[in-house]
């Protein structure tokens, strides 16, 4: 995959795919082996662990969608991008930033992820 903004909307579809066979093979084209993600609730490695954690922010937020919050800033391997979480079309519940480092595979390796805007109680 040689579009950034192509991988990281990819990226972003992993999170929205509720079918977990679709999901891992999502997740096995967008991902390295060895990928890690960190954010401030979770940090896992391995396409396994990022699929259990989509699981579970499915479970807790369902019914909401993830979209990019805006344009996908690039340089060398690295992505930045805000995602928004909410009822599709409305105004989001959950925004977050990203910043994604891809391989020479042109799968990501890493995402560092932040939470601008969460809801009471998370």
């Amino acid at each position: 995959m040689s579009d950034i903004t192509e991988l990281v909307q990819r990226y972003l579809a992993a999170w929205n795919e509720t079918d977990a066979t679709a999901r891992q093979a999502v997740l096995q084209e967008v991902f390295a082996d060895d990928a890690v993600y960190t954010d401030p609730l979770v940090s896992v490695r391995g396409r396994d662990g990022l699929d259990a954690t989509i699981a579970a922010v499915q479970a807790q937020f369902g019914g909401l969608v993830f979209s990019l919050g805006g344009a996908v800033d690039t340089h060398h391997d690295i992505a930045r991008f805000t995602w928004h979480l909410g009822p599709e079309g409305a105004e989001p519940i959950v925004v977050g930033f990203d910043v994604a480092v891809i391989g020479d595979d042109g799968r990501i390796r890493q995402v560092l992820g932040f939470l601008d805007k969460v809801p009471a109680g998370i």
